[in-house]
């Protein structure tokens, strides 16, 4: 019962909480439209470190972070290992200086309020058991960050709902490599206290947070590009064992 209540009340506060984003909702759907990409990604940029950093302030969730002068200028797909639902409200608040939209399993859209509002921040949706889905989205966002919009993507396919962290999906990085956009790989430990460790959202969460350096995609050979994906899931997986090492 418990859960139940706590978790309703967050669903109500949630759906309020994005219906005060439909300002932004507008201006983004009037500059997409108009093809003024550069003022569309503004206007997300606002839309998501509003929802972010309300988040955080709500659930007095501490950011630990560390690299943020890695993020290179320009569009970038970020890699990242996924532990909960905390983790795109995270990245809302960490990057308050870059536009971003997520490669997000395709129930997600479909979400009332929410689905909008992913939707409107340039999100492309996956069917994972879809392989014929999936590269479609690979196209659809390959297109979009040669548009200058950014990626996130969460390559293990799921959230890991605690500390442990999946072998990466292959192919995951095809986004990067067929659009040439650097992949700048993201480490986090912490998020899945957010929701996960107790089956509802609860305050007072201690999130750790690192911006590797950028790997440059432009230029890889075919065995370079295959050994990528290895290459940055070791890069996360080390910096995540030194988080829960302390």
């Amino acid at each position: 019962m418990k859960k139940l209540f706590k978790n309703i009340c967050f669903a109500f506060w949630m759906y309020f909480n994005l219906r005060h984003l439909r300002y932004f909702h507008f201006r983004i759907k009037k500059f997409r439209d108009a093809g003024e990409y550069e003022k569309e990604r503004e206007q997300i940029l606002n839309s998501t470190t509003t929802w972010g950093l309300g988040i955080m302030k709500k659930y007095k969730i501490t950011l630990n972070v560390s690299g943020l002068e890695n993020t290179p200028e320009g569009p970038v797909l970020f890699v990242s290992n996924h532990q909960g639902y905390a983790d795109i409200p995270v990245y809302c608040a960490i990057f308050t200086m870059k536009q971003l939209g997520f490669v997000a399993k395709n129930s997600l859209g479909k979400i009332p309020v929410f689905g909008e509002w992913i939707r409107d921040i340039r999100s492309v949706f996956i069917e994972r058991d879809d392989a014929r889905s999936s590269l479609k989205t690979m196209e659809e966002g390959a297109e979009l960050l040669k548009k200058g919009f950014s990626l996130v993507i969460f390559p293990e396919g799921r959230r890991s709902r605690g500390p442990e962290m999946a072998e990466f999906k292959k192919g995951s990085l095809r986004l990067a490599t067929k659009s040439g956009v650097p992949i700048v790989p993201v480490t986090l430990n912490g998020t899945y206290y957010v929701y996960e460790k107790k089956g509802y959202v609860q305050p007072g969460a201690v999130v750790d947070f690192h911006i590797h350096p950028p790997i440059e995609t432009k230029g890889l050979s075919k065995a370079e590009q295959n050994g990528l994906a290895e290459k940055v899931e070791e890069t996360i997986r080390t910096k995540l064992a030194e988080f829960q090492a302390k």
